[in-house]
């Protein structure tokens, strides 16, 4: 059977991929933040998961305002980088797993979660920076990939609840694949940050790092934080909060804190890194 080993915590704005494009892992501006990743690396190295869980929010490449999914599962063969506009380089595709994707999207839809199926999806900096940033060589090792979208953009968007609930109920649907692989999920995206209207460039780091503390020691606690609630503390792009959320659910119930790293600002963004390893 399949099992969990990890997850992993990151944000994945667009100015972290110009930094990796132009190396500036030694910048004093990004050293901060990138000497995060070191252990993350290292554990990577030694555990060799077969199958990484990317749990993200588009932002206008595969979904737009006018069709934006609540949930949202790739199940191709490939997911190709497209040009976003920002400037970033797009990079090679990354192999799929087509089928623990459907193993995963059937019982998620049995478990009464209504999935959008993806057999073709372009794949944005959502997803494509923290892949950078945890297998920066992307070597033999490199595992295959199960993108998973959540809406972070177009409201309603879920409640912290239900993204937790989503969580769990992956855990247990990778669990029940079939085959020997290791798994580890990632929870991308955050913490505090608002990039428009009068509160642009806010920050709230009580309040991340209440989050942090809260997502290894009690994470069901922070399922009362309404929608609007999270808005308010963390502004309208920190609700990108509940993809760490979706991945704490796929965990063990209790985790281990592995590494931990918390750095603003970067790019206006309260930058959360945590490697957690699952006690089961």
């Amino acid at each position: 059977m399949a099992q969990v080993i990890g997850g992993i915590t990151t944000s994945h704005i667009p100015a972290i991929a110009i930094a990796i494009a132009n190396k500036s892992y030694d910048d004093p501006y990004w050293k901060p933040f990138f000497d995060a990743y070191p252990p993350v690396h290292e554990w990577l190295a030694d555990e060799k998961p077969d199958v990484a869980v990317v749990i993200y929010n588009d932002h206008g490449l595969a979904f737009f305002l006018d069709q934006m999914p609540t949930f949202a599962i790739g199940a191709a063969h490939e997911y190709r980088n497209e040009d976003e506009g920002w400037g970033i380089p797009t990079i090679a595709p990354f192999a799929g797993n087509p089928l623990m994707s459907w193993h995963i999207i059937e019982q998620m839809v049995a478990d009464e979660f209504d999935i959008t199926s993806c057999q073709e999806m372009a794949v944005d900096h959502g997803f494509t920076v923290p892949m950078q940033l945890f297998w920066p060589d992307r070597g033999p090792d490199m595992p295959t990939v199960i993108p998973i979208v959540a809406n972070t953009v177009q409201h309603p968007i879920p409640t912290v609840k239900r993204c937790y609930d989503f969580g769990r109920a992956l855990g247990k649907a990778i669990r029940s694949y079939p085959e020997d692989v290791k798994v580890v999920v990632l929870g991308t995206g955050g913490l505090s940050h608002q990039l428009d209207g009068e509160r642009a460039g806010f920050i709230n780091k009580e309040f991340d790092l209440m989050c942090m503390e809260k997502l290894v020691s009690d994470p069901q606690s922070l399922t009362s934080i309404t929608r609007h609630e999270l808005i308010r503390q963390a502004g309208t792009q920190g609700s990108e909060l509940i993809m760490w959320m979706m991945m704490r659910g796929a965990l063990s119930d209790e985790v281990t804190v592995l590494n931990q790293n918390y750095h603003i600002p970067i790019s206006n963004t309260g930058a959360g890194t945590m490697l957690l390893a699952c006690n089961d």
